[in-house]
């Protein structure tokens, strides 16, 4: 149903500015009852942290910013979703307007700064749907004026441990000053000490938490390097590779809007994320499961994502042009090419990893 409107939606919304259009997306979704979708095909299921999901297409943070429309949006027929990001304070993020469409570019560039409706809200709004099925996820980061922004993660750890299937501590994000600095190796180091720390801690009397680290894709090898090598030390369960770049790429037909700072999302940021996501498939050795994100908006993208290493996928940015048809739409381009290459998406993930590392897709 939503699928079919879709063509007439899009004009309606595409005649607002992006954010608004979104917070109508929102409140659309809230009055919309919950469906049970029939169940995917078993070949899209994907064995990884312990959980079985139905397929491997989730819907990546951002999109629902406050964890209001979780089971709604599953019922579109993502495999996983994550929501947030969640910090522990509410705080409004960086002054309208914030987020930008690139039409001829199929991207987004947004500087919304983490806002949030603060933590108690969203364990509220968790607690609430605690026991409704699909796998959903949270994702966590510091207040901009936090004094111990480690500490801040730490709490939404523990409030939040046992409530939903996984937590990314999100370090990647452009948009609040000094964030990403918490991606240098020693920051890292105690940062993920406390939060698996944390984790261990509230799920004593609960079921474990999944803990993931998002990262950047402008990073370097050498910052790939340590990274991969605190995670795997500190017991992460997992990588999300990765946020929203702060580049601007020449091809960027936008010229005008390209000059908006913030983080760029959609279809220019495939190709870095996902040779980014490959380097760090090969650096990983199988040791930890990775979630490709970025630029994914066809059945192609997708694949390419699971060749260069990612046990699930998500996108966002590509629905605000194509709409929740691409949902089933890469399901069903998936399965075609299950079904011509006579392979399951296990044996294909990371198969082309190297070539892809090297910008060979």
């Amino acid at each position: 149903m939503i699928s079919s409107i879709f063509p007439l939606a899009k004009k309606v919304l595409h005649a607002l500015d992006a954010e608004t259009a979104h917070q109508l997306t929102i409140r659309s979704l809230s009055l919309m009852p919950v469906r049970h979708l029939a169940g995917d095909d078993e070949r899209l299921s994907v064995d990884v942290f312990g959980r079985e999901f139905p397929n491997p297409i989730g819907l990546a943070a951002g999109f629902d910013k406050q964890c209001e429309v979780p089971d709604q949006l599953l019922s579109l027929g993502f495999g996983f979703v994550e929501l947030g990001g969640v910090v522990p304070k509410p705080q409004e993020g960086n002054p309208r307007p914030r987020v930008f469409r690139l039409a001829r570019d199929e991207a987004v560039i947004n500087r919304f700064g983490l806002n949030s409706e603060g933590l108690a809200t969203a364990r509220r709004r968790l607690v609430a749907r605690r026991d409704r099925p699909g796998i959903v996820g949270v994702n966590i980061g510091a207040n901009k004026d936090a004094t111990d922004r480690v500490a801040d993660y730490v709490q939404c750890i523990r409030e939040l441990s046992g409530l939903v299937d996984f937590l990314t501590i999100n370090v990647s994000s452009p948009n609040t000053p000094g964030l990403r600095d918490l991606q240098g190796e020693a920051f890292l180091d105690d940062l993920l000490a406390r939060c698996i720390e944390a984790r261990e801690k509230a799920d004593q009397e609960r079921r474990k938490t999944t803990i993931l680290l998002k990262i950047a894709p402008d990073i370097s090898l050498g910052t790939l390097d340590a990274i991969v090598a605190t995670a795997q030390r500190r017991g992460v369960d997992g990588l999300t590779v990765s946020n929203t770049t702060v580049e601007r790429p020449e091809s960027l037909k936008e010229k005008s809007l390209s000059k908006e700072t913030g983080g760029l999302s959609g279809r220019p940021l495939f190709e870095p994320s996902t040779r980014l996501l490959a380097q760090a498939y090969l650096r990983v050795e199988g040791q930890l499961p990775l979630i490709g994100v970025g630029g994914v908006g066809s059945p192609e993208t997708a694949w390419a994502k699971i060749r260069a290493g990612a046990s699930l996928i998500q996108l966002y940015s590509a629905l605000v042009y194509k709409g929740p048809g691409l949902i089933g739409e890469i399901k069903q381009g998936l399965l075609r090419t299950l079904e011509q290459q006579e392979t399951t998406l296990d044996r294909a993930i990371g198969r082309d990893a190297s070539a892809i590392a090297e910008g060979r897709f």
